[in-house]
């Protein structure tokens, strides 16, 4: 299958990249590097021995993507592309729902116009918002989000939800990622965000290389075990094995189909801190500090779906999770 990865240089997108090589599947990368860098495409080649096709721009950019799928006979799309920080969404709203509205409903129209209708998409376990209970299965209600980048993903959903309304002939699949971490076994890819992390795992880790003084801890009066926020962690090559199950689901015929992707286990900042500082040998330095706006206390997933529907099952545990990404940043 020749298969479109939006946002294929990033984070996830790179790994999803490399599974799908290995899978012998041909790729197509779309991505604007505004959070990734162009070696990584290097990098994905180095791991898989395979060539991928990269196209440098915007999901956002008609011309563009028109030109991907003359291109390119594109059986199916992983759509990654798209801002992803929860505090960020706070300050700049506005970037957040045109950023990540306008580059999906581009290229859903895009799609449209080449019959192009398998689509992946990369959805949040935020879009339940603050759940009725801490571990969250597909029958949870949506919408009820509690910032902008969970609200723009839950407006996504729903756009997708009606894209099969009007056309039963598209197979949708909705991915709602918990937290994923860790790197690729081989130190060549990982998270490396541009600029200050946003997320706790790139943080530990320039703490820990002493690039930065101090990790905060967003609150410690949580009604939690430990006072600091539970979340669901998963390795991001569990999460990424994960969208190969789902592109043979897609095949069965067509459908939306939405499946939570997390280990079923939740764990605090500081059970991830302890951990870390555990299996690499290393202290890292932490501070509390004051809660974050639209973070919500505890929230980890109910997997049973994506296993009994997709085959699928994460594998890996917190402590490779916090392994592969210290071998993955100390080879900087």
């Amino acid at each position: 299958m020749k298969i479109l990865v939006t946002g294929g240089l990033g984070f996830l997108g790179s790994h999803i990249c490399v599974e799908l090589l290995e899978n012998n599947d041909e790729v197509v990368v779309v991505d604007n590097l505004f959070n990734s860098k162009m070696e990584v495409k290097d990098k994905i080649q180095e791991i898989t021995g395979k060539e991928i096709k990269v196209y440098i721009g915007d999901c956002a950019d008609e011309i563009l993507m028109d030109k991907v799928f003359l291109e390119n006979a594109i059986d199916s799309v992983i759509h990654c592309a798209g801002l992803k920080a929860v505090g960020e969404s706070v300050e700049k709203p506005v970037w957040y729902y045109q950023t990540n509205l306008g580059t999906t409903l581009n290229l859903l129209k895009v799609m449209q116009n080449h019959q192009c209708k398998k689509i992946i998409f990369s959805s949040t376990a935020t879009v339940y918002g603050v759940p009725e209970k801490p571990q969250v299965d597909e029958t949870f209600e949506t919408g009820k989000t509690t910032n902008p980048y969970a609200t723009s993903k839950y407006m996504i959903e729903r756009i997708l939800e009606d894209v099969y309304v009007s056309d039963k002939t598209w197979s949708i699949g909705i991915l709602r990622y918990f937290n994923p971490i860790g790197a690729h076994k081989s130190g060549l890819i990982g998270e490396e965000p541009n600029g200050i992390p946003n997320n706790l795992m790139p943080y530990i880790l320039k703490v820990a290389k002493g690039e930065l003084p101090v990790l905060s801890v967003f609150g410690d009066d949580y009604d939690t075990p430990d006072g600091t926020g539970v979340r669901d962690y998963i390795h991001v090559v569990d999460l990424a094995k994960a969208h190969l199950k789902a592109v043979n689901k897609l095949k069965e015929g067509a459908g939306i189909y939405k499946y939570n992707l997390g280990t079923g286990i939740g764990y605090s900042v500081l059970d991830i801190i302890r951990n870390f500082e555990k299996v690499n040998g290393i202290k890292v330095n932490y501070k509390i500090a004051p809660r974050r706006a639209g973070d919500v206390a505890a929230c980890y997933s109910n997997p049973a779906k994506a296993e009994r529907e997709m085959g699928w099952k994460a594998e890996k545990n917190i402590e490779d999770m916090c392994k592969d990404a210290w071998n993955f940043a100390k080879n900087k």
